[in-house]
């Protein structure tokens, strides 16, 4: 049946959205490093890595023009809480409040959850990063019935490509994989009426990968898809390495690298699945480092870093300088 029932165009655009709100989050946590709002910080004896004050962070928001006031701005953090994107640093908290407390990006201590639509999330960026960067690609402005579509491609086009290139063993796996990510959101028919087929029907990345979002988009899920076709920004996503087999989402302008700590409590690694095995790690050849100290003066025991099967060279690193707080951070 070619015509793509509502349920299935229903599910695609709900991960779509998904997609766009971690792609949001992903560029808000490098601008907050880059302007030194994520650093350690020391309550009662103890240091919190890569942590913010989100009191500050709303003023931030406001400051830059990524909220108009202080309730939105909550609304939008809160929205990255809900995505397990952020979480406070001990998860005592939550919701998303408008305080002296101390919340962390999930990506800064390896507990961002690995689950299937993130992995098909970023087997998508992937192929995209690849496609996009390629000196004779096949991604291309196309005009069907009169009407333009950006990052177009012939399905059988790209069928060729994946299995030329390794990515799929045969044209039947393929296509199960384009499949996979139309029902995903990633790609889609250019008029939305077609699954995906081995022919010469015209399909397109329904994501920019490479697109500036706008925070208060999250908060609709219509100006999503209105702005999906906006130009390039240069702030923007793509992969660094890709000679590697890994990737995720990542910065196009790395003048520094993030240093990934691991978090300080254990219920905040094990606290969305009940254990480290649901988590990626994100940092280059983590398995091979050693176990971080993350306040060796205070005579913490050593922390070891949760080992991921699916390592991701995005992370950039910032000085991180160490500041004190009063007893209302908590």
């Amino acid at each position: 049946m070619d015509s793509l029932c509502s349920i299935q165009k229903q599910k695609a655009t709900e991960r779509h959205h998904r997609a766009e709100v971690m792609i949001a989050g992903e560029q808000l946590r490098l601008r907050l490093h880059d302007g030194k709002l994520i650093k350690d910080r020391r309550y009662h004896l103890r240091t919190y890595p890569n942590c913010f004050v989100a009191k500050e962070l709303t003023d931030w928001l406001i400051n830059h023009k990524e909220a108009p006031d202080r309730e939105t701005g909550i609304r939008l953090m809160q929205k990255l809480m809900d995505h397990n994107i952020i979480h406070h640093v001990c998860d005592e908290h939550l919701d998303y409040k408008d305080a002296k407390l101390l919340y962390r990006f999930r990506k800064d201590d390896g507990t961002f959850p690995l689950n299937k639509d993130v992995k098909v999330f970023m087997r998508g960026q992937s192929l995209y990063e690849t496609l996009i960067n390629a000196e004779d690609t096949f991604l291309k402005v196309r005009e069907e019935n009169a009407v333009k579509y950006q990052r177009t491609f012939l399905s059988c086009e790209m069928v060729d490509w994946l299995v030329q290139e390794g990515e799929a063993a045969n044209r039947k796996e393929a296509v199960e994989l384009c499949q996979t990510l139309l029902e995903h959101g990633i790609i889609q028919h250019v008029s939305g009426r077609h699954q995906f087929y081995d022919s010469d029907l015209l399909y397109q990345f329904r994501i920019n990968f490479r697109r500036r979002r706008r925070l208060t988009e999250l908060l609709n899920e219509n100006s999503l898809r209105a702005s999906s076709d906006s130009p390039d920004s240069p702030f923007c996503l793509r992969k660094l390495n890709p000679e590697q087999n890994s990737s995720s989402f990542l910065s196009v302008q790395p003048n520094k690298e993030i240093k990934l700590v691991s978090a300080v409590r254990r219920s905040s690694v094990t606290s969305l699945a009940g254990g480290a095995n649901a988590y990626f790690n994100l940092s280059p050849s983590l398995g091979l480092l050693p176990a971080v100290e993350c306040n060796p003066k205070s005579g913490w025991q050593k922390l070891e870093l949760i080992a991921g099967a699916h390592s991701a060279p995005w992370i950039r690193t910032c000085d991180l300088s160490v500041c004190k707080f009063s007893s209302s951070a908590f």
